[in-house]
């Protein structure tokens, strides 16, 4: 590993994440692998904690590396998953079988993977029992998901569904309700889809949001909230989704006309 040349102009840390970059370009360090660790840096490059770090954030901000809580700084595999609204919940989609997510991962080239963390009733939330049109502490299903892609984990998602509508569709309290989803089993039970609603907001992640998905301390996500609404004029599903800001790209098509 070259370090920094002594006549630069540059701060050393400048000089690091050059070097860094470099090696990344040169696929030195390639796709997936581990950057070298803070001490080694520290070794290497004879420079302090703070200059590493400093290397370190700016190495960040260039989006060739992530870091994932407890456990290091890695070579960014792939480009972000594009998330496109007119065409993840597409019922052709469900027919044959996927998934939003499983069908945004196959249009992405990665391997994607599921997680489920909890299926089963709790008390609504005010604001879940406010968007179900339900009394707050009402009970509710709730279904909850960690999504990873290539084994890493990117978003964490969690449904509530009205309990008179969920208490009669047994797949839905199965960690896999079937092909196609939760939206599959509604619609086969005459719940049709006529709209979706998505709220986005961009935060720094929590300290459970950061473990959840071994993001660097001070990440920002995007918090995503969806609210399902059938031909009948009910919502039959919300849901809160938090999500690695670095990892998806949000695509929105709105029409012009009236």
């Amino acid at each position: 590993m070259p370090t920094p040349s002594r006549d630069s102009g540059k701060p050393k840390y400048l000089q690091i994440t050059d070097d860094l970059v470099q090696q990344i370009k040169e696929q030195i360090l390639a796709p997936g692998d581990q950057v070298p660790s803070e001490s080694g840096l520290m070794k290497k490059y004879a420079a302090s904690q703070g200059t590493v770090r400093k290397a370190f954030a700016e190495l960040r901000a260039t989006g060739l590396i992530e870091t994932r809580h407890g456990k290091g700084s890695y070579v960014k595999r792939r480009p972000p998953v594009r998330r496109k609204s007119s065409d993840r919940f597409r019922r052709s989609h469900r027919t044959a079988g996927k998934a939003a997510y499983l069908a945004e991962a196959e249009q992405a080239g990665s391997t994607p993977s599921v997680s489920v963390l909890y299926v089963g009733p709790t008390d609504a939330p005010d604001e879940i029992a406010e968007r179900l049109s339900v009394p707050a502490g009402a009970k509710v299903l709730a279904r909850r998901r960690l999504y990873f892609s290539d084994g890493i984990p990117t978003e964490e998602a969690t449904s509530y569904l009205p309990w008179d509508i969920a208490k009669d569709i047994p797949e839905l309290f199965e960690e896999n309700p079937g092909g196609g989803g939760i939206y599959a089993r509604l619609e086969e039970h005459g719940h049709t889809l006529k709209e979706l609603s998505e709220t986005v907001r961009v935060r720094l992640a929590t300290k459970q949001e950061v473990g959840a998905l071994s993001l660097s301390p001070g990440s920002p996500i995007i918090h995503l909230t969806r609210n399902a609404e059938s031909e009948a004029g009910r919502i039959i599903e919300v849901c809160d989704t938090f999500m690695a800001a670095d990892q998806f790209v949000l695509e929105y098509r709105i029409p012009a006309d009236d």
